[in-house]
């Protein structure tokens, strides 16, 4: 089995056939890779979608199980994953006609830990074919490095959809999603990359990301939007005990640190700008911003630079990193958020 591809589903009726329909589209045997469903108790039709996939398909698979959010819902299928390499893609998102089995002969050829490759992110016109499956000459010139190297080198994003992870790999590391909170994926992926040993990027176009209004991170209910907060807050603190891990030895250890220094940084920065918008008493912002000086994640002097800049960063960084300005601030920009809305 070369590649085990992970969904984890809470209502996506809309989505997950379309979802599955590009994974069944790329010249591969159903021997080769299997499509694992996790329903994480789904109110709406995606179980009974997923278990109709996998009654025509011999390598869809589902597991049904108790909705314990998204974190414990990749865990379940990486456990079942039997794929030299794992895939986890969104139900909401799909690939590009033909593209996966690129993908795999590259890893299998370069022994590659991990591979990262190119999304594209989408509305609602379709884009199912790759721009440049084929023009690319993807095996000319690809960069293998060790994960440290790579974070230092080029900004990665958080998210875990846009690379392939050998299974091997990751279960040696024994690295986990994180479960019950969100940002379990922009932990785990600077976990994963910190002990990559061979890993490299490829600007083969592969992934189309859905831009939802109903997405969880758009969420606008008070109980969820203060939850991604305070998950925030947590990745924050995570990042300090990962930054630890990282050898001075390295030749590039200072690079790559300072790299997640403004990623850690990111999530006190994204966390205040929720704050501005959420229903949580200013009262209880020195505390955090308290337990953020504790681990060096505030004031943020990292932020702004090479992976975040321009004038609207800045001009919020001036003011968060006033303490005696950011009460009265929220304050401000709740009365006028109130009455816009």
């Amino acid at each position: 089995m070369r590649l085990s591809i992970i969904i984890p589903c809470y209502n996506m009726e809309l989505y997950l056939k379309e979802c599955v329909d590009s994974l069944l589209d790329q010249q591969m045997n159903s021997s080769d890779y299997e499509i694992i469903i996790v329903n994480d108790e789904s109110k709406d039709s995606t179980l009974q979608i997923a278990q109709d996939y996998a009654g025509k398909h011999s390598n869809v698979k589902v597991i049904d199980k108790k909705n314990a959010g998204v974190g414990a819902a990749r865990n379940s299928g990486y456990d079942s994953a039997t794929g030299e390499y794992i895939y986890f893609l969104d139900p909401d998102d799909y690939v590009a006609q033909n593209t996966l089995p690129i993908l795999l002969d590259v890893c299998s050829k370069n022994n590659l830990d991990i591979l990262t490759f190119v999304s594209k992110s989408v509305v609602s016109k379709p884009y199912p074919y790759s721009k440049n499956i084929d023009s690319l000459d993807i095996n000319t010139d690809l960069d293998i490095k060790d994960g440290i190297t790579y974070i230092a080198d080029k900004k990665h994003k958080n998210e875990i959809w846009w690379y392939l992870i050998r299974r091997d790999f990751i279960k040696n590391t024994g690295i986990r999603f994180v479960e019950g909170k969100w940002m379990e994926d922009a932990i785990l992926t600077s976990e994963l990359f910190c002990q990559a040993k061979r890993m490299a990027h490829t600007t083969l176009d592969v992934h189309r990301y859905r831009i939802l209004p109903t997405s969880a991170m758009r969420n606008k209910s008070p109980e969820h939007y203060n939850k991604v907060i305070y998950d925030n807050a947590n990745a924050a603190h995570v990042y300090d005990k990962l930054i630890a891990t990282i050898p001075s030895s390295h030749p590039n250890a200072e690079a790559c640190i300072n790299r997640l220094k403004t990623r850690q940084q990111s999530f006190v920065f994204f966390l205040m700008v929720r704050l501005m918008k959420s229903d949580i008493s200013v009262s209880e912002i020195p505390a955090m911003l308290s337990d953020f000086e504790k681990i060096d994640a505030y004031p943020l002097k990292k932020f702004i630079g090479e992976d975040y800049h321009g004038i609207g960063y800045s001009c919020l960084v001036f003011v968060f990193n006033r303490k005696p300005l950011i009460n009265p601030f929220i304050k401000m920009f709740r009365s006028f958020y109130t009455l816009t809305q």
